[in-house]
């Protein structure tokens, strides 16, 4: 691991979490060893970036830039109409 470390906050699905759990469960198992979900994750974001030209990543990270678009640009449209705000759940 790198000395250097950094905080990152990452907003996942619920669905995405209970597999990440579910594979560091698996991985406890198989390695008789305490495998934890920041273990997982750091794992699977580092193996990621390892395989920058996949075309299942590609168009992972362009599903997401599409949703986050989407989102900012209905934030605005709401705002432009007169501030209105929603509530987390509202959304």
């Amino acid at each position: 691991m790198a000395d250097s470390n950094a905080r990152v906050l990452l907003v996942l699905s619920q669905g995405v979490l209970d597999r990440a759990r579910s594979l560091a469960g698996t991985m406890t198992a198989a390695y008789k060893l305490p495998v934890s979900l920041q273990v997982v994750l750091r794992a699977l974001i580092e193996e990621g970036l390892k395989r920058e030209d996949h075309p299942g990543l590609l168009t992972n990270i362009e599903r997401q830039a599409q949703a986050v678009r989407q989102r900012r640009r209905m934030a605005r449209a709401v705002e432009a109409r007169g501030g209105a705000r929603t509530t987390r759940s509202a959304r």
